[in-house]
């Protein structure tokens, strides 16, 4: 499970055996929500999130800060995604411990 960041104590990462569309996704206190990227013409467009089928989804705070946190790094996680997936390369996790803009 490559960890990409740790989001005011929300985990944001791939499992190893992810599949296409561009996704990570976010846990936290035992919960957990996906957000999908969507990327047309080499251009994010938007991030979708949603629940995964059998899991508690992130909530309240929690939840609105992983979609602002993946809406703000979207580039850079579809980045993460091709460097991983494609080119094999491992990635280190940044934890970020104040809230982005």
């Amino acid at each position: 499970m490559p960890k990409l960041y740790e989001y005011l104590g929300i985990l944001i990462f791939f499992y190893s055996n992810e599949h296409e569309p561009i996704h990570v996704h976010g846990k936290h206190a035992g919960r957990e929500s996906r957000a999908e990227i969507i990327v047309e013409d080499g251009e994010v467009v938007r991030v979708e999130i949603g629940e995964i089928p059998g899991k508690r989804p992130l909530e309240g705070q929690k939840l609105r800060d992983f979609e602002s946190f993946v809406e703000a790094r979207a580039d850079e996680i579809v980045g993460r995604w091709i460097n991983f997936f494609v080119h094999n390369v491992r990635t280190k996790p940044e934890i970020i411990t104040r809230r982005i803009k």
